[in-house]
């Protein structure tokens, strides 16, 4: 891969409950992500975020409630060499989040937890709860 690769983008849902943030693993990897992903062709980033959440954990983000939190740049975690810029945002959701598609768990995390994250998510976890 190039060093001028342009960075993997990607959009994240920042929801906390009780003072940790709700994470996902996908089926076949052993850490956690933000809920969320990757745009499609023609895709707004609020828009990647809603379809991401409804596919991944059955929930419906309240459109008008969709926030701008923060920008993570870190590494692309299982790309080496590749960048990733992850657009961070808050959002009201209706429902309980449950694993959908290729997500084979849900769970909260803390400052405890932080180590079983993607690099992109502990700093996340970092810049939420003041590590």
């Amino acid at each position: 891969m190039s060093g001028g690769e342009a960075p993997l983008v990607s959009v994240g849902w920042l929801c906390v409950r009780d003072g940790r943030l709700l994470v996902v693993r996908t089926r076949g990897c052993a850490v956690h992500y933000l809920p969320g992903g990757k745009p499609e062709a023609g895709e707004s980033l609020a828009q990647a975020l809603r379809r991401e959440v409804a596919e991944e954990l059955g929930m419906a983000i309240v459109a008008s409630s969709i926030a701008d939190a923060f920008v993570v740049h870190d590494r692309a975690h299982g790309l080496p060499g590749r960048q990733l810029q992850m657009h961070c945002y808050r959002a009201d959701a209706i429902g309980e989040p449950r694993p959908g598609r290729e997500i084979a768990e849900v769970a909260w995390a803390g400052a405890r937890e932080r180590d079983r994250c993607a690099p992109a998510v502990q700093q996340v976890i970092g810049r939420l709860f003041g590590l």
